[in-house]
């Protein structure tokens, strides 16, 4: 674990040292206000609730993680560092779940900057923070979800852009598979204990129990599940390509 840390710190700190990282979050922080005043109605919604911005936030999330992870992998093969991590006093679950958790800290990051969304509810009126916080921190594992599956995806190509194509296709389908208008409409051919268990895979509907303020230890698993599977896959990818 000594070797851990400091791939940890070059990661995190790697993301500050270029500008397309604070361009990457001034976006980011700008397609969320647009969605919750412009496109969730914030102001006419008459309440003091932060609905509209995390009923948005899974489709953000679309876009915006797997451009953070596909050049976890996918820039480490084209540049050839990765034969030289290999050669490192370093473990491939040790590497990975550094860039992991470097990605997932980096994503943390920019969701705390949304915290003036939070203030403005509470400057309008009395909101239940108890739930917000659910919010947010189902907000966080959802990002680390994603993020699991665009290091996957990284991994498997030297160009970034197929990375990041491959990513957003893969969790679109997670997307899908827990909305409920894509399940209404599964629903008028399938059977009811199917479409249960086609709503459980994807990711919306987990996230909008803890968005609603139920913790339910289901939902973190399920989260926590996700990313252990994508991390998974993501070292057997690593362990293969370091084996030919």
């Amino acid at each position: 674990m000594e070797n851990f840390f400091p791939l940890f710190k070059r990661e995190f700190l790697g993301y500050f040292r270029s500008p397309v990282a604070y361009v990457f979050i001034v976006i980011f922080l700008w397609a969320s206000v647009g969605c919750t005043f412009f496109l969730g109605n914030l102001y006419d919604s008459n309440q003091a609730s932060l609905d509209p911005f995390f009923n948005y936030l899974p489709w953000l999330f679309l876009i915006f993680v797997p451009a953070v992870g596909m050049r976890l992998w996918a820039e480490e093969r084209r540049s050839g560092t990765i034969e030289l991590l290999f050669t490192l006093p370093v473990t491939m679950v040790e590497a990975v779940v550094a860039k992991f958790l470097a990605g997932w800290a980096f994503l943390g990051v920019a969701l705390a900057l949304t915290f003036p969304l939070w203030l403005t509810v509470n400057y309008l009126g009395k909101p239940d923070n108890g739930v917000i916080f659910a919010g947010y921190l189902g907000c966080f594992f959802m990002a680390g979800a994603y993020l699991s599956v665009s290091c996957f995806t990284s991994a498997l190509s030297k160009n970034q852009v197929i990375g990041f194509i491959l990513g957003v296709v893969i969790c679109f389908v997670l997307v899908l598979l827990g909305w409920g208008v894509f399940t209404d409409v599964l629903a008028s051919f399938l059977p009811a204990g199917l479409i249960d268990i086609i709503s459980q895979v994807g990711f919306v509907s987990h996230f909008q129990a803890i968005s609603r303020g139920l913790l339910d230890s289901r939902d973190l698993i399920y989260f926590v599940s996700a990313i252990v599977v994508g991390l998974s896959l993501n070292t057997l990818v690593l362990n293969a390509r370091k084996a030919s």
